[in-house]
């Protein structure tokens, strides 16, 4: 075998390996460990935190996606019922609310789109439940028309401990392990 052949297979192998490499990156990104969550499943039932409890919004049309793999990986929309205007004015606010991108094939859930109502003020977030797991709450966006999304969203307790600071005053004590 010449010189040239040889170089001419390390090339391509060494193109098809970064290939096959960057194709199971963006496999195991964006598609293999998500699931979808089903309206019976409990991830399925969507809460707002009144009175530090969390109480069950009754919705419809549900669509909702999680994963083993991380505790902020959830996502869901869905429609709400009429008739909640008291349990949602009951509803602890939840300041700071930040939708996290969803994988591009979830199209029921456009984070920029849900950031930009609740800037605009077509959106407010509430607390659904905090510490779902330490130091990650889950956010409940209702717009003005009366759909819904919801998703994990690590909080001021949690980023303290996830990046090893002290935690700010007034957060429960940081699990074991965690340190």
């Amino acid at each position: 075998m010449s010189n040239k052949r040889v170089g001419r297979f390390v090339v391509a192998a060494i193109a098809l390996s970064a290939l096959a490499a960057g194709a199971g990156m963006w496999y195991a990104q964006t598609r293999a460990y998500y699931a979808p969550v089903m309206p019976d499943d409990p991830r399925g039932q969507i809460t707002l935190s009144v009175d530090g409890a969390p109480t069950p919004l009754a919705i419809s049309n549900f669509d909702g996606i999680d994963s083993n793999s991380s505790p902020i990986r959830f996502r869901a929309c869905f429609d709400l019922e009429a008739g909640q205007e008291a349990l949602i004015s009951a509803a602890e606010p939840y300041g700071g609310a930040t939708p996290l991108i969803a994988p591009s094939w979830f199209q029921c859930f456009d984070a920029e789109a849900i950031g930009a109502a609740l800037e605009a003020g077509r959106a407010t977030a509430y607390l659904g439940a905090r510490d779902f797991v330490y130091g990650v709450d889950i956010v409940v966006a209702l717009d003005d028309v009366g759909q819904g999304h919801a998703w994990r969203q690590i909080n001021p307790c949690g980023d303290a401990a996830f990046n090893g600071d002290p935690v700010p005053e007034g957060c429960p004590p940081v699990p074991e392990g965690m340190q």
